[in-house]
C-alpha cells in the first residue's frame, strides 16, 4: 500500500486545476525555429483521434484490407508520385506531415525544394493560392512562413500572400476556392485583418449553398471554421456553416455516402470532421461516408493528399504546428541533464510532447508511465524511477511554477519550456 506522502505526490503530479501560465511566448522570426518536422508514428496518431471518429475496418473496409494497411498503401502511392525533376508539390508534403509520414528521403527533398521554389518564385510567378498552399506546407513541417531561408535568401510569405490576395480581389480575378484557401492560411498563423474577405465568403455561401462545387464549398467550410472565433460576424459565419453542412449531409444521404464526387470526398471528410457543432444536433453517419472512401482505389497523387488526412483523422486545421523545449534533469545522484527542441501538432498534450521526444532521442528522453484514475502518472524517465523509500519522483514545471495539470492533460504552448526534473517529496 503506498505511504499518504508518496500518494499525495502523485496527487501533485496528476492534479486537474488552474492551468499554469508559462512563460511568455517568445518567438523569434528566424532564429530558434526548430528545424525538425511532426513526427508521429502510427501509434500516436491513432492515439489523437477520438475511439468513435472513424469507421471500424469491418464497417466498410473491404474485408481484405485493414485501416492502417490502407494508409500505408496511399502513402507509398503518393510518395512514388514526387518526381524529382519536377516541381515540388506542397500539397503532397502538407498530406505527409499530417500523416506522421516525415522521415525519409521524398519528405526531406520536398521541404528543401519547396523552401527554394517559395524563395525564388512567391513574389513573382505564384497566385496567392500557392503561397497559401506553401504556407499550409511550412506550417505543418514546423517551418516558419514568416522566415523561408533558401539560396541565401530570406522572405516573409504572410506579406506576401496578403499582397497578392488583395490584388486578386480588387481585379475580381480571385476564386472562392482560392480566397478561402487563403483565409485558412493566414488563420493559421493568427493574421485576423481580413474581415471583409471572412463576410464575403460567408453571404455567398448562404446565397449559394449548393451551387458551387464540392471542393469550393468544402474549403470555405475549413476556413470560417478557423476564422468562426475571430471575426465580428460570427452570427452570419454560424449560419453559413449551419447550412453548407447539412446540405452536404442531404447530399450524402441522396447518394449513398458520397459527396460531390470521389474526388471530392478527401476535403469533404475534413469539413464534416471539423464543423459538428454547426450541423449539432444531427448526426453524420461516418460509416457510410468513409466507406465510399475504402472501397475506392485512390491512384491521383492530389486525390490522396486530400483523403489521407481525414483517414488519419486530422484535417488541413491541424497544418499548425508548435515548437516546445523539453528537458529531463537529475541532481540527486548520477546528475544528468538533456534537453531538445520539438515539434507537435497544435493543442497537443505534453504527453505526445515527451513521445515526439523520446522518438527522436531514444537514449536519452526514454520514459515509462501508468495508467491511475488521474491519467497516465509518468514511473520513470531516462531509465531513473521514483521511490517511495527514497521519497522521490518527477515533477514537471513550466518556467520553474509546477504544472497543475498532469501529462495526459496539459497543453503546452508554442516555445514553453518545460522541465522535468527528478525532485522529493
Amino acid at each position: 500500500m503506498p505511504s499518504m506522502a508518496y500518494s499525495m505526490a502523485v496527487l501533485l503530479a496528476l492534479a486537474s486545476a488552474t492551468v499554469t501560465q508559462g512563460c511568455s511566448e517568445c518567438h523569434s522570426s528566424c532564429s530558434g525555429t526548430a528545424d525538425r518536422p511532426v513526427t508521429l508514428h502510427r501509434d500516436e496518431w491513432m492515439m489523437h483521434r477520438a475511439p468513435g471518429d472513424l469507421p471500424s475496418v469491418a464497417e466498410g473496409c473491404q474485408a481484405t484490407v485493414t485501416h492502417d494497411r490502407l494508409v500505408q498503401k496511399l502513402l507509398q502511392r503518393m510518395e512514388k508520385s514526387v518526381k524529382f525533376d519536377e516541381p515540388p508539390n506542397p500539397s503532397i508534403l502538407l498530406a505527409m506531415n499530417l500523416a506522421g509520414a516525415t522521415h525519409g528521403h521524398v519528405h526531406n527533398w520536398l521541404l528543401q525544394e519547396i523552401k527554394k521554389d517559395a524563395v525564388e518564385r512567391a513574389q513573382t510567378d505564384l497566385t496567392s493560392g500557392q503561397v497559401a498552399l506553401y504556407v499550409l506546407a511550412l506550417l505543418s513541417s514546423c517551418q516558419d512562413p514568416r522566415c523561408v531561408h533558401a539560396r541565401g535568401k530570406t522572405i516573409n510569405l504572410i506579406p506576401i500572400l496578403k499582397q497578392k490576395m488583395n490584388e486578386e480581389i480588387s481585379k475580381n480575378v480571385i476564386t472562392w476556392y482560392t480566397e478561402s484557401l487563403d483565409i485558412l492560411a493566414l488563420c493559421l498563423v493568427k493574421e485576423y485583418d481580413y474581415q471583409d474577405a471572412v463576410k464575403a465568403v460567408a453571404e455567398e455561401l448562404l446565397k449559394h449553398k449548393s451551387s458551387p462545387d464540392v471542393d469550393t464549398r468544402v474549403m470555405a467550410v475549413l476556413a470560417l471554421v478557423c476564422a468562426y472565433n475571430h471575426t465580428d460576424k460570427p452570427h452570419l459565419i454560424h449560419d453559413a456553416l449551419k447550412a453548407v453542412t447539412n446540405d452536404f449531409l442531404d447530399e450524402q444521404e441522396r447518394h449513398k455516402g458520397m459527396i460531390g464526387n470521389i474526388y471530392s470526398m478527401g476535403l469533404a471528410l475534413q469539413a464534416l470532421e471539423t464543423s459538428s457543432e454547426f450541423y449539432a444536433p444531427r448526426k453524420w453517419d461516418r460509416a457510410q461516408a468513409f466507406s465510399v472512401v475504402y472501397n475506392h482505389d485512390y491512384q491521383q497523387p492530389m486525390a490522396i493528399a486530400q483523403v489521407l488526412p481525414p483517414l488519419v483523422g486530422k484535417s488541413y486545421l491541424n497544418a499548425a504546428s508548435i515548437t516546445v523545449q523539453f528537458s529531463i534533469t537529475n541532481t540527486l545522484k548520477n546528475y544528468f541533464h538533456y534537453s531538445t527542441s520539438v515539434c507537435v501538432p497544435d493543442n497537443s498534450k505534453l504527453l505526445q510532447v515527451m513521445k515526439v521526444a523520446r522518438n527522436e532521442k531514444p537514449d536519452n528522453f526514454w520514459f515509462k508511465t501508468k495508467k491511475t484514475s488521474w491519467g497516465p502518472f509518468v514511473t520513470s524517465i531516462h531509465g531513473l524511477a521514483g521511490n517511495e523509500t527514497e521519497r522521490t519522483y518527477w515533477q514537471f514545471f513550466s518556467c520553474w511554477s509546477p504544472l497543475q495539470e498532469g501529462v495526459g492533460t496539459y497543453k503546452p504552448k508554442n516555445w514553453e519550456h518545460i522541465q522535468a526534473i527528478f525532485s522529493t517529496y
